[in-house]
């Protein structure tokens, strides 16, 4: 019996292990005209573009695990449900890439910063923001009771949920994290970053588990995201006025020579944690 279950557990890693290669192989693929994978890691040393890229492995993990994870319905079945929707996720984890890289930081060229400038600031956002993504698609095929309509609808209504995020933060902080970020500025970067993986774990634990109706997941997806975004100012107000009283927080990030990159992870490790205890209660 425990010889079977090994041989069954080994068959769903070798199955995700597979669709993992098929989305770096992707990945590699839709960015081919951009940059070469194996010359910006190993010739160039480019952080930025190995933060970039290391963001990516991990929201296809997430996007994989989401697919995997759950109660099993017969080794043929979901085997069959681990390809198709992992496929699924691969494509729909691209998307989001292009999608995010318009309308999160749209106000410069990402691959410029990341290959050219080698901008860290904006590779940790780039790798957060895949993260982010892999949560969400993770939480819309995940669960038993759906399809691939509901994969979509929930995946689609966690994209509105990262850019409302982007905006919203953008707008509580007295600078434009745009304009920062540009300047290499990894402090603000790292911050952001902190922000869009947090949403996309409350998208995560809003979309996951079995569909019941369009009302109730619907309902519940509703709550978990006002939660979320409600979430922002208030970690944001928490760090200034309670963890930090006295600091300006601003001042570290945008007012001086070295920005206080330290400050800014903790404020990302802030609302990231907020996202877990909130996903835990939930």
């Amino acid at each position: 019996m425990i010889f079977q279950d090994f041989i069954t557990t080994a068959i769903y890693l070798i199955a995700a292990f597979l669709v993992f290669l098929l989305g770096k192989a992707v990945y590699s693929l839709v960015n081919k005209s951009k940059f070469d994978v194996r010359h910006e890691l190993l010739e160039q040393d480019n952080l930025a573009f190995a933060l970039t890229l290391s963001g990516y492995f991990f929201g296809l993990v997430f996007a994989i695990g989401g697919v995997i994870f759950g109660p099993s319905n017969g080794l043929v079945e979901d085997l069959i449900d681990i390809f198709f929707y992992g496929i699924v996720s691969i494509v729909l984890l691209n998307l989001s890439i292009v999608i995010n890289d318009k309308l999160i930081l749209y106000k410069f060229d990402n691959v410029k910063e990341i290959i050219v400038d080698r901008n860290s600031g904006t590779g940790i956002v780039e790798a957060a923001s895949y993260v982010a993504v892999g949560m969400n698609v993770s939480g819309a095929v995940s669960g038993q009771g759906g399809d691939l309509i509901t994969a979509l609808v929930f995946w689609a209504l966690g994209q509105v949920t990262l850019i409302l995020g982007g905006i919203l933060y953008n707008l509580i902080v007295p600078f434009d994290i745009h304009d920062e970020i540009e300047k290499d500025n990894v402090a603000v970067g790292v911050a952001f970053a902190g922000v869009l993986v947090a949403l996309g774990n409350i998208i995560r634990v809003g979309s996951a588990g079995d569909f019941i109706s369009w009302y109730d997941n619907l309902s519940r997806f509703g709550a978990d995201v006002l939660l979320g975004l409600l979430l922002l100012p208030i970690v944001r107000f928490t760090i200034a006025k309670v963890m930090l009283p006295g600091a300006d927080i601003t001042k570290e990030f945008v007012g001086q020579e070295e920005p206080n990159i330290g400050l800014g992870a903790v404020e990302a490790v802030s609302f990231i944690s907020a996202s877990l205890l909130i996903g835990w209660v939930l």
